[in-house]
């Protein structure tokens, strides 16, 4: 077998890569067999160099492999007909701007594997780059809120080399007696999590939060059931909730009285109630002044996330009575930091994370036997049509 890695195409660029030079050099030491050829890029994290030093091949003709892996959607037009491709298409959830790709890989008898839907026998997924969204998502809201409140000023994650020098940042950060909300579990609440923890700020309780002042900032890490309640105000159920949701309403607006900064890493279902609306907001005893939107649900469950914002221009502020983008230093502003590509501020240690779980849990199945399925099971289409396990695309494809 031969593993092409595409040069990232998509614009805007993305420097992230799916295998380091040094897990390429551990593929081939660990499977003699196998070779490898990186195509020629100028925008990687990782040089050309780097990947010549590991004993790979560089290259400009990705034509001779059997299986080509990257991060982002390959351009149509360069698409190679019959092969076996691994990354983000961004067409399982009907994504119109995608559909065209779908039909062309289709077209060209491509086997599409989505990194999005690798998962175990339990249904659980075995990649992503949630981690990182989380990890520089919870930097840059407290990068927002020394900015908001002017107590201090942080280097932007793309500006630093790594997450080390990124966390050597985090020293500058001057609190007092802020209270935070950290929503999200998975992937995302856990690289959150972990710069909470560098940051050194203690975790309290619910009841703590809402009943308590302090002296030293602290944390609440909320699960979805806790600012969900059933309507008429039984007892609330997990279960029922996730299947009937319109029972429920949001109970967020008790954290949001008593909240400076939100973290947002939760991940939010169509039909779910929003955890705060624009008239939520406009109430007086709405505290919240930074929102660190992960998800980045735009115009969704979190009212002030209007829109996406960049790597270059992170923050923006949304007026609280008239719903309106406005200058976030402005007094009556929520600073919003809704970057929507998060990952791609620390490049290099995104990939290096990403690139581990390829290895570990999804290339064995590739190179050797995949026995669990675990392959085949995420693949969007085979030979020229959807696979059955996508079928639900069928009217997406047809156009309908």
């Amino acid at each position: 077998m031969k593993i092409g890695v595409l040069k990232e195409e998509k614009v805007p660029v993305d420097k992230r890569v799916p295998l380091t030079p040094k897990q390429c050099r551990v593929l081939l030491n660990t499977y003699p067999s196998l070779e490898i050829a990186v195509k020629s890029s100028s925008i990687r994290c990782f040089s050309d160099d780097m990947y010549i030093a590991e004993g790979v091949q560089v290259v400009n003709d990705l034509s001779d492999c059997d299986v080509l892996i990257g991060v982002k959607e390959v351009p149509k037009s360069l698409l190679i007909p019959n092969r076996t491709y691994f990354y983000f298409s961004h067409t399982i959830k009907e994504q119109p701007y995608n559909r065209g790709l779908l039909l062309k890989m289709m077209a060209l008898n491509i086997s599409m594997v989505d990194y999005e839907v690798l998962k175990n026998h339990k249904g659980k997924r075995l990649l992503g780059f949630g981690r990182y969204a989380g990890i520089v998502g919870a930097y840059n809201g407290f990068l927002t809120y020394g900015l908001k409140s002017g107590k201090y000023n942080l280097k932007t994650a793309h500006n630093c080399e790594d997450r080390v020098e990124m966390e050597g940042e985090m020293n500058k950060i001057k609190l007092s007696n802020e209270k935070i909300i950290v929503t999200g579990n998975g992937r995302v609440g856990n690289g959150i999590l972990d710069i909470i923890q560098k940051a050194n700020i203690r975790e309290v309780s619910k009841s703590e939060f809402l009943n308590n002042t302090f002296n030293e900032a602290v944390f609440i890490h909320l699960n979805t059931m806790d600012y969900n309640v059933r309507i008429d105000g039984s007892k609330s159920n997990k279960y029922e909730f996730y299947k009937q949701p319109e029972l429920y309403c949001s109970s967020f607006m008790n954290y949001a009285k008593q909240a400076d900064i939100f973290i947002a890493g939760h991940y939010y279902s169509s039909g779910s109630p929003y955890l705060f609306t624009r008239e939520d907001i406009k109430h007086l005893d709405f505290k919240i002044k930074v929102v660190a939107d992960v998800s980045c649900d735009i115009n969704g469950p979190i009212a002030c996330t209007i829109r996406p914002s960049t790597l270059s221009d992170p923050i923006y502020g949304y007026d609280k009575q008239t719903g309106q983008e406005v200058d976030f230093s402005n007094e009556d502003a929520i600073a919003v930091m809704a970057v929507d590509n998060l990952p791609c501020e620390l490049p290099k240690d995104a990939s290096e994370d990403f690139g581990n779980e390829l290895l570990e849990k999804i290339l064995p199945s590739l190179i050797i036997s995949d026995d669990e399925q675990i392959i085949a099971n995420a693949t969007l289409c085979r030979n020229g049509d959807l696979t059955p396990n996508f079928e639900y695309l069928r009217n997406y494809v047809n156009g309908n």
